[in-house]
């Protein structure tokens, strides 16, 4: 199914109507001391090595693509829309200007602009996107599927991010300092109580285990019984088509594979996600 999508695209394309304040052919400078940071920034940190790095390339090569930003008509302030690290970079470059692009932005259009941007570049945590659509969701009443169009990703995979933050904070707190992964988060999930999955979490981090036995783990907590003993790990070509299917249906899909074919087990946690992933397959 064709999907609409700002990402890719230039700020035309993101904020219809969009206009610019300068004069036809480019950007202007501004004072770093002018330009606000986005309240609706999703990244929470940044890791220093790689400001530095970019910083080192600014000083050599200077800023290769102008910040977007917004004006304020009395104050005269800029408030930054889009290149949060090139603003920090520059500044640890020790650069007193930058080049800008001036826009009309809302607030909500600054949000999706930051969040895109930066799922760009892969530079947001599974939570900061988990929050960051919550924002979309609670602060300008987009549905999920309008989220899912606004950031070129499937409905399915908005809601399973979303469901992170349903997460005891002792859990979230792990994931955000990468003691456990997403797919480790994905699968407490399924447990029905913060107290199951909060002890789930210390075996997890006590053994070690990969994200398949922290899966089995959570099938014994919660009741189910393993049907035979576990199966070898599948081979790494197995892994790595489980892994395209579950980028592009954005939920866990396992695939058994033997000598006279098999079967692709494709897994959803509620009744959206399921009614999400029939239209997708289906193309409806």
């Amino acid at each position: 199914m064709a999907r609409k999508s700002g990402l890719g695209k230039g700020l035309d394309a993101l904020i219809p109507g969009a206009e610019s304040t300068q004069p036809e052919g480019g950007s202007q400078n501004v004072p770093i001391a002018d330009i606000l940071p986005n309240p609706h920034q999703p990244r929470v940190s940044m890791h220093d090595e790689g400001l530095e790095e970019l910083a080192a390339s600014i000083r050599e090569h200077g800023i290769l693509q102008p910040l977007i930003v917004t004006q304020d008509p009395q104050t005269r302030k800029y408030t930054l829309i889009a290149g949060e690290r090139r603003l920090r970079a520059a500044s640890l470059a020790g650069l007193d200007t930058v080049p800008v692009l001036v826009r009309f932005a809302s607030d909500q259009q600054r949000l999706e602009l930051a969040l895109i941007e930066n799922l760009q570049r892969s530079d947001l945590s599974p939570l900061e996107t988990a929050e960051a659509y919550r924002q979309l969701a609670d602060e300008f009443g987009l549905s999920h599927e309008e989220i899912s169009d606004r950031v070129a990703k499937s409905r399915v995979a908005v809601t399973n991010t979303l469901r992170l933050l349903k997460l005891p904070e002792e859990v979230r707190d792990a994931l955000a300092q990468d003691k456990i992964s997403e797919g480790h988060a994905r699968a407490l999930l399924a447990l029905a109580t913060p107290q199951a999955q909060k002890a789930v979490l210390q075996i997890i981090l006590a053994r070690d285990l990969n994200v398949r036995q922290t899966e089995e783990l959570v099938r014994l907590y919660a009741g189910e019984r393993p049907a035979r003993p576990p199966k070898p790990e599948p081979s790494a070509e197995i892994r790595s088509i489980e892994e395209r299917l579950r980028e592009h249906l954005g939920t866990r899909v396992t695939l058994k594979h033997g000598k006279k074919g098999g079967s692709v087990i494709i897994h959803y946690y509620s009744d959206e996600e399921l009614n999400a992933l029939i239209s997708q397959i289906l193309k409806e």
